[in-house]
């Protein structure tokens, strides 16, 4: 007993670490009804900044803190919110959280741009001693807390009560949720709902950024994939308080920490249980929480009372496209996926077919996204980790029976599929952000929990998957590996066209236009969504195996790490995730632009080798381009695509479709009217 209570106390700084990032997630959702995945990304920023100017350029702590999280920090949230959010007020929860996790993706390559991408070692401490004494309990106790940790908790408790005092007795508090529910009305009282967002903002990135400062030091190097793990970790506790409750989020966090801390010590060291269970404990609570806990069932967005008073938004709906319309576009469809074939076949060289191929692949787990966002309407932010199953699945099938290659990719689908199923069921029933955050918390146990075991993944040693061979062709030669994957992304596409088209297709778009009309006439919701989330599972698994045979490997940090996932995500929506043609561009696009730009970035280097007497001005100018700029900027850029989210729901392709059809069905009708206008002159009139 005493043992446990000993372990439950250590758990007490981790606990602190979860709520000071649940905190500031439930004051960001509180004050400005975003659900901000780029929280971490925010925090990064900060702890960038700190690590500079006090590692790098040896400022006093004082300074460097006061820059980084008071000025930094809320200038930062000044920016997103005058740029982006303040035009998001009237937009739903997921167009917000969209918006928010294209800032994830974005912000820290901006950072990286900024500061250089080299690994930062050992982030400084924001306390000046490595230890403190033991003045805390009586000497010679086994608990005894580091500087760190008395910083950390300190930090915690003043964020705690401060918050818990601003929202329930102050005006500032106040007048932040009414302008949250309501800004029109909130103005209608004599409220300043642009100044009361922006002090929001501020607020909520300042304290973004004194989590990161306080929490990089925790890590061996700093790093924003471990910062939003951790984030992502502490969402169990914003979900114990219900997303507005800052006391009973800062309870469920202290609980959750403590938690960990008795499993880590109770546990045998070597253990799988202790090796799985306990980082992947968070993640677990976290889904367990979204599935049981009683009121998560349907979304909690609040409605605005004064919401009708401007006409609603237009739905996005494809343009009525003639039959000759339709015949032209899929007739130059074909033509120029033949030409790129040939292109492919005898002018690319081995590097640029290869990233042809790989896009070609990708576009195949690309359509899943398609299926389950596009045609299903649920953003799963688990398709890597379904697709790392088909692969994981295909290489265990291949080594240990021996099957052919092509039947072990379908059974690995198959397995995805299942296990697509088995997810499906529970977190259907949750809408929007929440269902969002079940997916994910899905994908964290997976990498945390699944990953590591040996019978999963073969181990610390990816497992080999080999290429298939289909009669006298053997697909080891790229080229006709690419007919392979181009064959597979053929079918696929036309069997989600069918789905789109068919009864399950129109079921689950009439669930989207108007669920309670679908459930008047009978159309099962539920079922509906758990078909489109098996059979997006199952297109991820078997891409997932193709994948894998491409590359030789079923690797799972080099093509499958959930981070990645969310970066296919914000890829597909922003293109459009209905659009067949825009999940097979985010594909390629995902590999062709990075190799690219690295291409147009290696430019001013191979220029400055060739030419070693060119004027010193120009070899300052060209040496400012780093060819490891490639990646940064590509993310950057597909972050910023999901901001297009709120004004274009359909997707920047399906949107540019439809201008572009518009615009020929106008200049067709036009034409028409000139030529029977003509022709009603040239005709003779003929007297009575």
């Amino acid at each position: 007993m005493v043992d446990l209570l000993e372990y439950a106390v250590r758990g007490i700084p981790t606990g602190c670490v979860f709520a000071l990032l649940a905190v500031g997630l439930v004051l960001t959702y509180k004050t400005s009804g975003v659900f901000n995945l780029a929280f971490a990304a925010q925090a990064y920023t900060s702890a960038a900044v700190f690590y500079v100017l006090r590692k790098e350029q040896e400022w006093p702590l004082f300074w460097s803190a006061f820059i980084a999280i008071v000025i930094v920090g809320p200038a930062l949230g000044l920016l997103l919110e005058r740029v982006l959010f303040r035009h998001l007020r009237g937009a739903g929860s997921l167009a917000k959280m969209v918006t928010s996790l294209g800032l994830l993706i974005a912000i820290p390559e901006v950072v990286k741009l900024f500061f250089g991408s080299d690994a930062k070692s050992n982030p400084p401490p924001l306390w000046y001693v490595r230890r403190t004494d033991e003045w805390l309990w009586p000497q010679g106790s086994k608990f005894v807390f580091d500087a760190g940790q008395v910083t950390t908790i300190l930090s915690t408790l003043v964020v705690v009560l401060g918050l818990t005092v601003l929202f329930r007795y102050t005006n500032l508090g106040l007048r932040m949720r009414a302008v949250v529910e309501s800004s029109r009305l909130a103005e209608l009282n004599g409220v300043n709902a642009e100044r009361v967002s922006m002090a929001s903002w501020m607020l909520s990135s300042m304290l973004a950024g004194l989590a990161g400062v306080l929490v990089a030091p925790l890590f061996a190097s700093l790093n924003p994939i471990d910062l939003f793990t951790l984030l992502v970790a502490a969402l169990a506790a914003t979900v114990v308080g219900g997303l507005s409750s800052i006391p009973l989020t800062f309870i469920g966090a202290i609980g959750l920490g403590m938690l960990q801390a008795v499993l880590a010590g109770s546990l045998p060291t070597n253990s799988v249980l202790a090796t799985g269970l306990r980082p992947g404990l968070p993640f677990l609570v976290l889904f367990a929480l979204l599935i049981f806990r009683p009121g998560l069932r349907s979304n909690s967005e609040m409605a605005d009372p004064l919401a009708t008073v401007d006409p609603p938004l237009p739905v996005p709906v494809a343009v009525s496209r003639p039959r000759w319309m339709s015949i032209s576009s899929r007739t130059v469809g074909v033509v120029a996926t033949m030409f790129g074939l040939l292109v492919s076949w005898f002018v690319l060289d081995g590097f640029w077919l290869a990233i042809v191929i790989s896009g070609v692949v990708l576009g195949v787990i690309m359509l899943s996204l398609t299926v389950v966002t596009g045609i299903g309407g649920m953003l799963s932010l688990a398709q890597a980790s379904l697709a790392a199953i088909g692969a994981f699945t295909t290489a265990q099938v291949v080594t240990a029976t021996g099957l052919p290659v092509l039947v072990a990719m379908l059974i690995g689908a198959a397995v995805a599929a299942a296990c697509g199923a088995l997810l499906a069921i529970p977190v259907v029933r949750l809408d929007g952000v929440y269902l969002a955050l079940g997916t994910l918390a899905f994908a964290l146990m997976f990498e945390s929990i699944l990953v590591p075991l040996s019978w999963v993944s073969g181990g610390s040693v990816p497992l080999a998957v080999p290429r298939p061979v289909i009669g006298p062709w053997d697909l080891a030669d790229d080229r006709y590996f690419l007919l392979f994957a181009a064959l597979c992304l053929t079918v696929i596409a036309l069997a989600v066209i069918r789905v789109r088209q068919g009864t399950t297709g129109r079921f689950l778009q009439a669930i989207q236009s108007s669920p309670t009309a679908a459930n008047s006439i009978g159309i099962s919701g539920g079922r509906s969504r758990i078909i489109a989330f098996t059979l997006a599972a199952g297109i991820a698994g078997f891409g997932g195996g193709l994948l894998a045979s491409f590359a030789g490997r079923a690797n799972y940090q080099a093509s499958f790490p959930y981070v990645v996932g969310l970066v296919w995500v914000a890829l597909v929506i922003s293109a459009g995730a209905r659009s067949i043609q825009a999940a097979v561009f985010s594909g390629i696009m995902f590999f062709l632009l990075p190799a690219t730009l690295n291409r147009v970035f290696s430019w001013p280097e191979n220029y400055l080798e060739a030419h070693q007497q060119a004027p010193e001005w120009m070899q300052n100018l060209l040496g400012l381009v780093q060819p490891n700029w490639a990646v940064p900027v590509s993310f950057i850029l597909f972050g910023i695509g999901a901001f297009t989210y709120a004004k274009h729901p359909e997707g920047i392709i399906e949107a540019q479709t439809n201008s572009s059809v518009t615009a020929v069905l106008l200049w067709t009708e036009r034409r028409k009217a000139k030529v029977d206008a003509t022709s009603s002159m040239d005709t003779p009139q003929v007297s009575a």
